[in-house]
């Protein structure tokens, strides 16, 4: 596999790329109060929001969905009149969040608006075709694999893969039933972690065949995919193995060539100490393993936007050479201490290859392999 990513923006709690990357390196969280909805009802007091939280849009998902396209197609050159190009969003609910405003506010809606097909073409009128696929965890992940195998088809000359998601009340409300108190931040691998709090986001990446521009440093070398359906929310070690795996094994790699992990890390009591224990094992051989970071802390677990929003997190590390802390981390569990954990203040790295993380209920799980060119 030999695509290359030419365009990219993302949106989360800290602001688009460049700013996002930045806080991370200073350590900054997003974190605030919880809006829109009461935080008693759903047993959730803090959330990771992109602002400003002082009214609720309609379409939050789509607006923040829409500026990623365009910036991302605007640094990849896109042009629909002469290109086949097709997006492929990736998402955890959709815009569920219009759903329970229609029902508990008997608001207006229109259920075409409820998947992201408008949204994209308002950024790109001329796009072939829009797909929303809905892969809960790991959705924009599972949209670059798709985005991929249509460029490796000759299906596409260009493909936008995304994802977008904004809280809704029934997810905050799951979430808040898991424990038995308030989470105040997502602490992952951490040993008094209280839980995962959810954050709006959005993100886009244009990929197109190597060569088809000589703008970026970024390669997509392999994207592992997994489905084990071993329990409705816990993961299970052989399939997050298994997607481990399949990324290295489609991109003629090995472990041993990876220099940085971007691990899923939810501070949750089932993902951190399964994902700590795998990793562990997978790079174990090794007289000194990859750094491992990651950025939930900072901006909350993004549902759908997760994966990619990593992988864009791993290709600035990899191109200024500085790894971000793991926000909220501070003493790491057992399963974890064998790890290179990034903790306090940026770590240095001369790697050029990144193992991207990202698992979803279900055992719906992918891993990302992502390399910088000179």
């Amino acid at each position: 596999m030999d695509i290359a990513i030419t365009g990219s923006a993302m949106r989360t709690a800290l602001g688009g790329t460049a700013d996002t990357y930045a806080a991370l390196l200073a350590g900054r969280s997003g974190i605030r109060p919880l809006a829109f909805v009461d935080q008693g009802q759903v047993n959730v007091r803090y959330g990771y929001h992109i602002g400003p939280v002082d009214e609720e849009g309609e379409r939050r998902a789509s607006d923040w969905l829409t500026a990623c396209v365009a910036e991302a197609a605007v640094q990849a050159g896109l042009d629909c009149s002469r290109q086949r190009v097709v997006a492929i969003v990736g998402t955890g609910l959709r815009e569920m969040r219009g759903v329970e405003r229609w029902h508990a506010e008997k608001r207006t809606t229109v259920p075409a608006t409820l998947h992201f097909g408008a949204a994209v073409r308002a950024a790109l009128p001329g796009i072939d075709e829009v797909i929303t696929v809905s892969n809960a965890c790991s959705a924009s992940s599972h949209a670059l694999a798709l985005a991929c195998d249509l460029i490796d088809l000759g299906d596409a000359d260009a493909v936008v893969a995304c994802g977008a998601d904004a809280m809704a009340e029934s997810m905050l409300a799951m979430i808040g039933r898991v424990g038995d108190g308030y989470s105040e931040a997502v602490r992952p691998f951490d040993a008094d972690r209280q839980g995962v709090l959810l954050g709006d986001g959005a993100v886009a990446v244009v990929v197109q065949r190597a060569g088809s521009s000589t703008r970026s440093e970024l390669r997509v070398r392999g994207v592992g995919l997994s489905c084990d359906a071993h329990h409705v929310t816990a993961p299970h070690p052989p399939g997050l193995l298994a997607a481990m795996r399949d990324a290295y094994q489609r991109a003629g790699l090995i472990p041993a060539d990876a220099g940085l992990v971007v691990a899923h890390g939810t501070g949750t009591a089932l993902n951190d100490p399964t994902e700590a224990a795998v990793l562990t094992g997978l790079f174990g051989d090794r007289p000194a393993g990859p750094r491992v970071t990651g950025i939930k802390g900072a901006i909350g677990h993004t549902s759908g936007s997760a994966g990619l929003m990593s992988l864009l997190v791993a290709g600035e590390a990899l191109r200024h050479g500085r790894v971000p802390p793991i926000v909220g981390l501070r003493k790491p569990i057992p399963e974890a201490e064998p790890l290179d954990l990034v903790i306090d203040r940026p770590a240095p790295t001369g790697a050029t290859l990144a193992q991207v993380n990202a698992f979803g209920f279900g055992g719906v799980n992918a891993v990302c392999l992502l390399e910088v060119t000179s």
